[in-house]
């Protein structure tokens, strides 16, 4: 439920305007530009924190987590290539659940701009979430976020779905990440290196 306080009501589905109480025989139709964010109080149904489906679903997958705080759990899942450590946050702000799922791969600062590009020729690949370069630590990172506007609450499905598909983007690019910091190739030849033999395994 959306409450404007102004000249109009926004409730749910529809937009009543206030005036219509007092006489207003002509009220304002109001756009998506009119409505003043700073002056809307969202009214949320969410039951339960967001990352306490996260804790759950690492129980009883009997994963190794950590929950460090209300907001947030770091889950270790151990893969083909190597070791992830997942982090799971809750952002208030934007009501979104963020994952970040970082592998230990330090990147050299001479070989930083080629990692830039694999993160670059990566990316177009991926139709969900994305790799940055974490500058502060100098390592990989894939991130992705739902969205939880409104109240909605994740599901179980959801939570499994977003670390499946964090992992799965990791295994399949990982190689691409070694041959460019530690075999020294050009970014386009690592990555077609790390597709074919990803497909190969497959």
């Amino acid at each position: 439920m959306l409450i404007h306080k102004g000249d109009s009501t926004l409730c749910g589905g529809g937009v009543t305007p206030a005036g219509r109480l007092g006489g207003n025989r002509h009220p304002r139709r109001i756009g998506y530009g009119d409505v003043d964010m700073s002056l809307i109080e969202f009214a949320s149904l969410r039951q339960s924190h967001p990352v306490d489906m996260i804790e759950w679903v690492a129980a009883a997958r009997e994963w190794a987590f950590e929950r460090s705080g209300d907001d947030e759990i770091a889950v270790a899942v151990a893969g083909v290539w190597t070791d992830y450590s997942v982090s799971f946050s809750w952002l208030e702000n934007i009501e979104a659940l963020h994952l970040g799922c970082a592998f230990d791969l330090k990147i050299p600062a001479h070989r930083r701009s080629e990692v830039l590009r694999l993160l670059a020729l990566i990316n177009e690949k991926l139709l969900v979430g994305h790799f940055d370069l974490w500058q502060q630590e100098g390592a990989v990172m894939f991130r992705h976020a739902l969205l939880l506007s409104g109240g909605a609450e994740p599901t179980s499905q959801q939570a499994e779905r977003m670390l499946a598909t964090a992992l799965e983007s990791c295994e399949r690019f990982y190689q691409a990440f070694q041959f460019v910091v530690w075999a020294d190739r050009m970014a386009d030849d690592a990555l077609a290196c790390a597709i074919f033999e990803t497909e190969g395994e497959a």
